[in-house]
């Protein structure tokens, strides 16, 4: 048996850049393509707008991204109607957001409960016209997990999507 899997090893494609012969690489995506149609002229897809972590110490994790990496850390901000406290790092092309629990039921305490040394919890990605893209999403089938969208760190309107129906990532979008 360990025969058979080192030698299936050793032929998988792009492990081993001595194989002589090429092979076409297949690359897949958890999700259907096809039962989820691109975004329609009514709405567009922005860029990344940041990657939200949380985290079990913010103090400890402002100090590390300013002091060790020196970024550009920003102050904290409770958002009780999120359950958080949020700290943005100001990376250049994008920002983290450094995500902490207002109490015990917010929903970053279940994640740090689960993950006691955080972990990445969401992406964020702006939209241009966030209503019309609730609309079209919900036609789609993909679950919005609010009814209505909820003014986010940003002081813009926001919605989160359903980690199932995203290839098992927590998906943000904001209103730009």
């Amino acid at each position: 048996m360990a025969r058979v899997l080192k030698a299936a090893i050793a032929s998988a494609v792009g492990l081993f850049p001595r194989l002589q012969t090429p092979v076409p690489t297949v690359r897949t995506f958890s999700m259907s393509l096809s039962s989820h149609q691109v975004a329609g002229p009514v709405w567009n897809l922005g860029r990344l707008n940041h990657v939200a972590v949380a985290v079990p110490d913010l103090e400890k994790a402002k100090a590390f991204y300013k002091n060790v990496l020196g970024a550009q850390v920003g102050e904290t901000v409770p958002l009780p109607e999120h359950g958080v406290s949020v700290v943005f790092v100001n990376l250049g092309n994008t920002k983290m957001e450094l995500l902490h629990p207002l109490g015990n039921d917010s929903p970053v305490a279940g994640f740090l409960q689960k993950n006691k040394a955080g972990g990445m919890h969401h992406i964020c990605i702006e939209v241009d016209n966030i209503n019309a893209a609730v609309m079209d999403l919900k036609e789609k089938k993909i679950r919005i997990l609010s009814e209505e969208a909820k003014i986010g760190a940003h002081g813009k309107p926001v919605i989160f999507l359903h980690p199932k129906d995203c290839g098992g990532i927590l998906v943000e979008l904001e209103q730009v």
